[in-house]
């Protein structure tokens, strides 16, 4: 049985991120990366939006307002850095309703509270900067980009592997076992054993956690965002992005239309509550997961809560006139033939047993082992300032 100084575990963007720099920090020490897939970056990394976010919605404060501005302008200098493609294009936030334009005013303020630079723009400076949205007024983040988190993910793993890292894909974890000397782990590809252990598991943040005892008070509840595609001839629509202003009783941020790295243009996420956590066909039901969600007492009260929206969500996820009406109304030309398929994704998140979500990123440890329980959008946008917060709470807590 190899053994090692430290062994990570999954392998989207986080982990990654998080390998890299610490071999960068200990460049003698024996690091090795597992990853149950065959590749890097295949669940939540590689089905996000690629936006890199400027941190407008977060709790001024709370580690996702700190990481994702210090992470945005590290993966920009990133890119710059090694090369990979990106484009500041911009968000536009759209009201268009008085409610909306109400709303806005708390949305300007936290750009205020988080040093985030933003513009309120009129009905005619909208128009003026993009003639085919329609609004009362919007809210401009110029500091929006966007790029292919896939690659970024792929150049981190090279970078880590070119100081002596280890990577094994195709590797899942059955066990892991840890004792006063370290941890034993027991994977489909054999079993290593390493002083300390990192996990950033994702949609399986929760399990991993408790197959190691740790007592954790939150389950993973998987919402599937639904993508759409516009039609080529739709490419050169918008020139920035543009997102509705978010309803702050709902829990996600609403449709929104995404200029992609390449060419292209994406409509959505819609959060539709999954019923297996990696399900992203239309078919998505899977008897552990489903059995697992059900006996979770946060499920219920969480679906109490938001009844009504959920039943919106599944309806518009079976009828693409209903989704298209959430675009339309920002975007009025588009028809419900310009909503050709795209990939799905699925968005970790951490409910309480009260049923509320876990807002901020969410850690927690072990003698010897260090999880990331909670990291949905914008962990990719935060990857790199989140794997700095875990070198340094592995210099901290492990005689590492």
């Amino acid at each position: 049985m190899k053994t090692y100084d430290l062994v990570l575990i999954g392998g989207g963007i986080v982990g990654v991120s998080t390998a890299w720099q610490l071999q960068q920090r200990y460049p003698d020490a024996a690091i090795l990366l597992v990853e149950k897939e065959t590749a890097l970056a295949q669940h939540q990394t590689g089905r996000n939006s690629g936006v890199i976010h400027a941190g407008v919605y977060y709790e001024p404060g709370s580690l996702k307002a700190d990481l994702c501005r210090r992470g945005s302008q590290q993966i920009l200098d990133f890119c710059r850095d090694q090369g990979l493609p990106f484009e500041q294009c911009g968000k536009l936030l759209v009201a268009t309703d008085p409610g909306e334009y109400e709303r806005m005013d708390a949305l300007a303020l936290r750009c205020v509270q988080n040093g985030i630079a933003a513009e309120r723009l009129s009905a005619s400076e909208l128009s003026a900067r993009e003639p085919r949205i329609t609004g009362l007024g919007a809210l401009l983040v110029p500091a929006t980009a966007i790029t292919d988190y896939r690659l970024i993910t792929a150049r981190m793993a090279e970078r880590f592997c070119d100081l002596g890292g280890e990577i094994r894909c195709g590797s899942r974890v059955a066990a892991v076992h840890e004792d006063g000397s370290g941890v034993q782990v027991t994977m489909t590809t054999g079993r290593i054993a390493a002083k300390y252990l990192v996990a950033c598991a994702g949609l399986m943040a929760d399990r991993l956690a408790r197959l190691m005892k740790i007592p954790v008070e939150f389950q993973i509840m998987p919402f599937r965002g639904e993508y759409h595609r516009l039609p080529a001839a739709r490419n050169s629509l918008i020139r920035h992005l543009i997102y509705p202003i978010p309803d702050p009783a709902l829990p996600f941020l609403g449709v929104h239309l995404t200029r992609m790295i390449g060419d292209g243009v994406t409509v959505g996420p819609n959060a539709v509550l999954g019923w297996q956590r990696e399900g992203y066909g239309r078919l998505n039901l899977g008897v552990q997961d489903t059995l697992e969600l059900l006996g979770f007492p946060g499920f219920w009260r969480f679906a109490r809560g938001h009844l009504g929206s959920g039943i919106r969500e599944y309806r518009d996820s079976l009828s693409r006139a209903g989704y298209l009406r959430r675009v339309t109304k920002y975007c009025p030309e588009l028809q419900v033939a310009d909503l050709l398929p795209y990939p799905t994704g699925i968005r970790a998140q951490a409910v309480l047993r009260d049923g509320s979500l876990v807002h901020d990123f969410l850690f927690a440890a072990s003698p010897r082992s260090l999880h990331v329980c909670n990291a949905p959008s914008p962990a990719a946008t935060s990857s790199i300032a989140i794997g700095a917060y875990l070198c340094e709470k592995v210099q901290s807590a492990f005689d590492f």
